[in-house]
């Protein structure tokens, strides 16, 4: 009976299910997201260097712009595990990591565009250099004046 009532007022819970799940970390327990962290991130290392092996094959420009962006996009979705996807959305897009969000995604897309439609080998290679380095970027912006060390780095070592 109480199950008729929750559908009649439109309090189902089964419609959700699944998707209700994957959207909400907090129902994962903790040691699963641990473990699907490390998962993902692993296998996200794992095919970032396969890609970066694959480069030195004839033709494996396409094969190295594919494998080491998904790669990335591994690495950066491992961390949904932890914190949830939309947190993990909403964080990315804060005005601290705006600018690094925006040209990570960008690159991303520019890679895979230089190496599979286009056909250009350096730009291909080059967005993968801007992907290493705006994940970087965007990594650092989690550590607490992490940016800043590495701006004051920078800027001696140039003067």
């Amino acid at each position: 009976m109480e199950k008729l009532r929750r559908v009649l007022s439109g309090q189902d819970d089964e419609e959700q299910g699944l998707t209700a799940q994957v959207l909400d970390a907090s129902s994962l327990s903790f040691s699963t997201r641990v473990k699907w962290f490390a998962i993902c991130f692993v296998s996200g290392i794992f095919f970032s260097i396969l890609g970066t092996g694959l480069l030195w094959l004839p033709g494996g420009i396409k094969l190295f712009a594919v494998f080491y962006t998904f790669g990335n996009i591994a690495a950066l979705a491992s961390t949904c595990f932890l914190m949830g996807p939309f947190k993990q959305l909403k964080k990315m897009f804060e005005t601290t990591r705006l600018l690094a969000t925006v040209v990570m995604l960008l690159c991303f897309v520019l890679t895979l565009c230089a190496a599979l439609w286009w056909h250009k080998k350096g730009l291909a290679v080059l967005f993968c250099i801007l992907q290493f380095l705006s994940m970087t970027w965007y990594s650092l912006s989690y550590i607490p004046y992490a940016r800043d060390a590495v701006m004051k780095c920078c800027s001696s070592l140039l003067s």
